[in-house]
């Protein structure tokens, strides 16, 4: 039998022993797939990250939690000739992007497929690179998702990639309160103020928040440019020439040509649950050593592409119209003309759509534009001058390189729109009203894509929906556009599916934009944070003063 002393002091052990290991046995008793931060910002893309940088660099802990492998959204997905609009009105941390890109061509290095002095140096009503204001408004998609990547791993910010939200199950609220959400893999992420910034809206909606999708009719805010809009030409994406719907030229009973509406047309200014079409921006290279030829996607059907074999056949010859250069022989190639990138009509679903459905609705888009691109490339129906320079042009070799040079990223033009505090409309766009608050400045012209292609009541096919209007001056956004009324949700920001009429957001949908309302919606969770009030009861005196810090622009 031991002495006591002895016996005392193994019981000193094992107490102490036992005190050491509460911490692990604590910890054993938490959920393993649990993550908490001051900020839970869902989305990945440049909206995101942006944001993400502007917690972070406040001194508040932040993850991103990102349903897309890939950060930067459009911006590191294939759109590289930046809709700038006024680039005198983005400024903070949207800026330092632009400046970090043009620091970049600045270096001969980065010039692998051209000389820099070959480069045209046009950007969309900008100079690509200004060097007066170091910036640079035309660039790579590699070259948008290194200096995001920079970003993220500069500031230390937590990133979980390829999470996506469990839109049925996955938001935990009390009363208006964000607890948690929860992706589809287990993974609970607990925070203090949440922010939805993906194109989709869907944090948003499944947070019980209000939202709209498609167009308002023109007297609900009091518009012009809303609802349906036939025969509006604004641009020069409509049928210029009278070209028969039919599979049998001038003949109803032998049935519409894929991809035009049987739906006779709504009056004009009447609303709907239909959104502007969607393409992918590709990125093309024309250099011989960095070009993956075109090939013919999975149950290609010519068949398909006959309305623009009789473009083709009337005379158009706009095809390479927009094939805007970016820096190495590469191109931000975009829709342009009656029959183009734009899969008109075939997205109308996608904003509701569960995750399988919109995976289909894209890998269609994918097969759409890979046919037409073979179309035009091979089909005798397509023009010889165009089949022989479209033998000149490619996939770049060196973009994409794990999604076989394909984007990433199908531009989602429109989906929800949330219904907040505050909805933005045309006459904020162009300048009729006294925004509230402003946290943040728009410029570009309110720019709607086509929505729907129809027979007209003479019996031939046409676009309807695509709309441009440019306002005079930048326009302020207000802050009550980017959070939710007070009774649905309390600690919840969403500077992307803002509350915005369907025509106003044509002009706010912008990615510099996005980047802007991202890093004002990260500066007003810091304050709600630290005053422990809600996201409505922000003081905005305060945040002017923050943003104004910051380098963002509130004014003209």
């Amino acid at each position: 039998m031991l002495p006591a002393d002895a016996v005392m002091k193994n019981y000193s052990r094992y107490f102490l022993l036992l005190i050491l290991m509460l911490p692990f046995l604590y910890a054993c008793d938490q959920p393993v797939d649990t993550f908490k931060a001051d900020v839970i910002i869902y989305g990945g893309n440049s909206a995101a990250v942006i944001a993400a940088v502007e917690v972070a660099q406040s001194g508040k802990s932040v993850i991103v939690v990102s349903p897309d492998k890939h950060l930067g959204g459009l911006t590191s997905g294939g759109l590289g000739f930046t809709d700038s609009g006024n680039t005198g009105a983005i400024g903070g941390l949207a800026r330092e992007f632009y400046h970090r890109v043009w620091l970049h061509y600045n270096d001969p290095s980065a010039w692998d497929w051209e000389k820099q002095e070959e480069f045209g140096n046009k950007g969309q009503g900008t100079p690509a690179m200004d060097g007066e204001n170091r910036t640079m408004w035309t660039f790579e998609p590699r070259v948008a998702e290194k200096v995001f990547e920079d970003l993220i791993r500069e500031n230390n910010i937590t990133v979980y990639r390829d999470e996506w939200l469990d839109r049925e199950a996955g938001v935990k609220k009390e009363n208006q309160n964000i607890k948690s959400i929860t992706t589809l893999s287990g993974k609970t992420f607990n925070g203090k103020v949440f922010m939805d910034a993906t194109y989709e809206g869907d944090l948003m909606a499944a947070a019980g928040v209000s939202y709209t999708v498609g167009r308002e009719d023109c007297s609900k805010y009091n518009e012009e440019w809303n609802g349906v809009q036939a025969g509006v030409y604004h641009h020069s994406h409509y049928f210029k020439m009278n070209i028969s719907p039919y599979v049998v030229p001038d003949d109803p009973q032998s049935g519409l040509l894929p991809y035009i509406s049987d739906e006779p047309i709504a009056p004009n200014c009447s609303g709907d649950n239909k959104v502007q079409a969607y393409c992918f921006r590709l990125c093309m290279s024309n250099h011989p050593e960095n070009r993956v030829p075109f090939e013919k996607p999975e149950g290609y059907d010519p068949a398909n592409y006959e309305l623009l074999g009789r473009v083709f056949e009337a005379g158009w010859d706009e095809w390479f119209r927009k094939y805007d250069m970016i820096p190495n022989r590469k191109t931000d190639t975009n829709n342009h003309g009656p029959f183009s990138s734009d899969f008109i009509g075939m997205n109308f679903d996608y904003p509701e759509a569960s995750y399988e459905r919109r995976k289909e609705i894209i890998k269609e888009h994918e097969n759409y534009q890979k046919g037409l691109l073979y179309f035009v490339s091979t089909d005798e129906r397509a023009p010889e001058e165009v089949r022989g320079k479209m033998a000149e042009w490619g996939l770049a070799k060196d973009e994409f390189v794990d999604n076989g040079n394909w984007p990433h990223q199908l531009y989602i033009r429109e989906a929800r729109r949330m219904v907040g505090k505050y909805v933005t409309t045309e006459n904020d766009v162009l300048g009729k009203t006294n925004v509230p608050e402003p946290i943040g400045m728009g410029s570009y012209t309110m720019d709607s894509h086509n929505v729907q292609r129809f027979v007209t009541a003479e019996g031939y096919v046409q676009n309807e929906g695509d709309v441009g209007v440019r306002p005079t001056r930048p326009y302020q956004i207000a802050y009550g556009s980017i959070v939710p009324v007070e009774e649905e949700c309390t600690n919840l920001l969403v500077p992307v599916c803002l509350s915005s009429s369907h025509i106003a957001f044509g002009s706010i949908r912008m990615e510099p934009v996005f980047m802007l309302l991202g890093q004002s919606a990260a500066a007003a969770a810091v304050i709600a944070i630290d005053n422990k009030i809600n996201v409505q009861d922000v003081d905005y005196e305060q945040l002017e003063k923050v943003l104004l810090s910051k380098g963002q622009i509130l004014n003209n």
